[in-house]
Parts: C-alpha cells; sequence; structure tokens
C-alpha cells in the first residue's frame, strides 16, 4: 500500500496541516505545550493507531499505523504522537490500562533502570533519561529487565522534578531520577525486550524522517523554480538541478527504508536488524538532505522567519534518537560477525527478502 492509498494518512495529514502552521511551530520552540493541537489529535483517535481494537484502539496495521507520523514528519507536528502510539501499544500487549493524555518514552537504552521485588512489592529506581517532551507528560512507559525477563512499567511523574534539556529541534528531552513503588496494575511481562523497545522507537524515527524529507525536497524544488539570479531561476543552472538530484535520491531512499522499518514490525515479532539499516539509512539521508536544502536555500534558508529550519532540525535530531548510525550499524556488523563468513551472503539477501 502506497501512502497516497492509505485514507489514515491523508486524514492524519489535513489535519496536521492545520495544526501546523510556522506561527504554531514557532511557539512550540519557544517551550509552549500546543495544548489545541494534543486535545484536536487526540479526538481524532490517533494516538491509538497501534492499539488493537479489542482494547479501544484503531488495530490498524503496523504500516498502516507508523504512515500517520510518516504525516506528522512532513508537518513537523511537534506533539509525542509516536511516544504515545508506543507506549500504548506495550500497554495494551500487556494487559496495562492505558491512561489518557500524552505518554512518552526513552529515546535511550534505560540499562540503569533497576526493578526490584521484595516482600510483594514492586520497586523500580535509577533514571529515565532523554524522555520526549517529559515536562509536559503525567506517565512515562519503559521496560526493566527482572530476572532475565523483561516487563512492562507505567511510571507516573507527576510532581517529579525533570532535569530539563531540548534537542536541536528545540523539542523537550528531559530526564528523571526516580525510585517509586509500583503498584500490581503498574507492571506485567513484557512481549517486547528492550531491544524491540528501542528498534519500534528507531521504526517511528524512520517515518518522521522520510515524512519531513519529502517536504524539505518540495521546498527546495520550489524554492529553485522561484528564486532568480543572473536573469533566471537558480533550478535552470546545472550545478541546482544536480543537488536537487541528490536531495531527491535521498528522499527516496529514507522513504524505501521507512517502508521496509514499518514492515519490520510484526505480530509475529520485531525483526531488528531490518530496522537498523532502516535508521542507518534514513540517518544518513537526513544528514545530507539537510545539508543540500540548505545549500540550495542560500543564507535565507537559515533566517529563523523561514521555514525550511523547522524541518532540518528536527530531521538532526530524528537521526540520533533511538539509536544513531554508529550505534545500530555497530548491532548490524556483530550480527554478522557472529553468523560467520557461510552465513554474511544470506544475512544481507535475508533482510527484507519477504517484503
Amino acid at each position: 500500500m502506497t501512502q497516497t492509498e492509505n485514507p489514515l494518512f491523508d486524514m492524519a495529514g489535513r489535519l496536521f496541516s492545520d495544526l501546523c502552521q510556522p506561527k504554531d511551530l514557532a511557539d512550540a520552540g519557544t517551550g509552549q505545550w500546543p495544548d489545541a493541537a494534543w486535545s484536536a489529535v487526540e479526538a481524532a483517535g490517533l494516538p491509538g493507531a497501534l492499539i488493537p481494537e479489542d482494547a479501544g484502539g484503531f488495530g490498524a496495521s503496523p504500516v498502516e499505523a507508523f504512515s500517520v507520523l510518516r504525516a506528522a514528519g512532513e508537518h513537523a507536528l511537534p506533539l509525542p504522537l509516536g511516544e504515545t502510539m508506543l507506549a500504548g501499544l506495550l500497554l495494551a500487549k500487556a494487559g496495562i490500562a492505558i491512561p489518557s493524555g500524552p505518554i512518552s518514552v526513552p529515546s535511550t537504552d534505560q540499562p540503569a533502570l533497576k526493578l526490584k521485588r521484595s516482600d510483594g512489592r514492586w520497586t523500580l529506581a535509577g533514571s529515565l533519561r532523554h524522555v520526549p517532551w517529559g515536562r509536559h507528560v503525567k506517565t512515562v512507559v519503559a521496560v526493566a529487565d527482572f530476572e532475565e525477563r523483561p516487563y512492562v512499567v507505567l511510571i507516573s511523574t507527576n510532581g517529579m522534578a525533570p532535569d530539563c534539556a531540548d534537542n536541536v529541534a528545540r523539542e523537550p528531552r528531559d530526564s528523571f531520577t526516580i525510585d517509586v513503588a509500583l503498584k500490581d496494575s503498574e507492571i506485567a511481562l513484557s512481549e517486547f525486550s528492550r531491544l524491540d523497545l528501542r528498534a519500534i522507537g528507531a521504526a517511528m524515527r524512520t517515518q518522521q524522517i522520510a515524512g519531513a524529507l519529502s517536504r524539505v525536497t518540495a521546498m527546495s524544488v520550489r524554492y529553485a523554480q522561484e528564486r532568480v539570479q543572473f536573469g533566471r531561476p537558480i533550478g535552470k543552472f546545472q550545478t541546482i538541478q544536480q543537488s536537487l538530484a541528490v536531495l531527491a535520491t535521498q528522499t527516496a531512499a529514507a522513504n524505501a527504508a521507512a517502508d521496509l522499518a514499518a514492515e519490520a514490525v510484526t505480530e509475529a515479532g520485531v525483526e531488528t536488524l531490518a530496522i537498523g539499516c532502516a535508521k542507518v539509512r534514513c540517518g544518513e539521508a537526513a544528514s545530507l538532505g539537510s545539508a543540500i536544502a540548505h545549500q540550495i536555500h542560500g543564507a535565507f534558508g537559515f533566517t529563523h522567519e523561514h521555514s525550511l529550519h523547522f524541518y532540518t532540525r528536527r530531521l538532526l535530531s530524528w537521526r540520533d534518537e533511538f539509536g544513531n548510525e554508529t550505534e545500530w550499524s555497530t548491532r548490524i556488523g556483530q550480527a554478522a560477525i557472529e553468523g560467520g563468513p557461510d552465513r554474511l551472503w544470506y544475512g544481507i539477501t535475508d533482510i527484507g527478502a519477504s517484503r
């Protein structure tokens, strides 16, 4: 299914177009929480796109649900929609009630989280690092290991003072130091490991990168057609045409990689290596595409008044979240080494073979 054949993608795109005008994005960049935008997104039911119908969600396939994030990236939606979708999936699969409102999931691995059970009670201590929109959400979902088994934990951050920080796009990426007792209703065995969680998060970021690159490419083509130098549009110059061709190639590669990542999240499990390959490719495309777009726009593209930076700063942030190119390339390399020389070619061709 292409994005143009996906009604969920079309519906989300129309909604995000109304919610993500330049002033809305600029206000979000100053730290304002877009409450009206979140209410509209929640009213449309989009946070439940990945949640099964019997748990109150859309019950959409991962490919369909992830298209919502492609549209979100295309419009630079300044909300933790992907994180809330992922949290809802984790909670629903674990049989934990899903709270209302935005929910976040840490964008880095959390090995420092220590889950313990004593006298029939669960406790969780450690740090939650790089929590998207941490200061604006009341709950965070994570996966912690206990006796070599993964558990989903629902953590209330209400009343906690976060260590506030922002990413390059000026979106909150906060951290919390926690030492809490968990109710039985806030913890359950997880269908997903910590690596699965990281991979699904990476798959989400590939969608957003692909969407944002599509918008950046459209903006660059339009600018090249409108900007006149030496009596003709700059798009008539061969060097600009070559740059646009490279940008379009990177965007096409990112969209193909994002498709691979979406299809790697299935009912049967999470194909982490396929997602890792997609995240590496999308990260490369984000870096190259952002640089080319700013080169085409020249100095004008660096101004705060122009909308290009709303997308390129997010691209440069998303490429590093839920694992950057180095981390995923290392995992892929380690898997190749463990498979041995006889499995190398089969390992490469197996990735995405069923698609």
